[in-house]
């Protein structure tokens, strides 16, 4: 077989393989929020990259994350982020799946003076 034929028959084969329509694998990012923190910090996404952002209260109070302008921007895949937060009872976890917009967003628990105590981040897409 010609060197030309073997190249179409790879490429053939590629394509034939590969679903239509196939898109990245998502990744998946774990966010834990405490009493007096916001982990990690600052969380690094990639922009237009979609990404499931797992976030987990490991505290036995309720906390919110705020992120209204990040949100706002992303495009939302999965899930929902109503006024840009996500209101969490102790211990509970949720998911949201997005496509995030290049910026530099403030992200923050808006419960009375928690922010104040440290429950306060910066998200980073590049």
């Amino acid at each position: 077989m010609s060197f030309s034929r073997l190249a179409a028959a790879a490429v053939v084969s590629i394509l034939v393989a590969a679903p239509a329509g196939t898109q990245p694998a998502t990744a998946v990012r774990t966010i834990h929020l405490s009493n007096f923190k916001i982990e990690p910090n600052p969380i690094q996404l990639a922009a237009g990259q979609p990404v499931t952002l797992v976030i987990v209260n490991d505290s036995g109070s309720g906390h919110d994350f705020t992120a209204k302008e990040f949100f706002a921007r992303a495009r939302i895949i999965a899930g929902a982020a109503p006024n840009g937060q996500l209101e969490f009872t102790g211990h509970e976890t949720k998911s949201i799946t997005l496509a995030p917009a290049a910026g530099t967003y403030p992200a923050h628990c808006s419960h009375f003076l928690h922010a104040s105590f440290g429950m306060k981040d910066v998200i980073e897409v590049r």
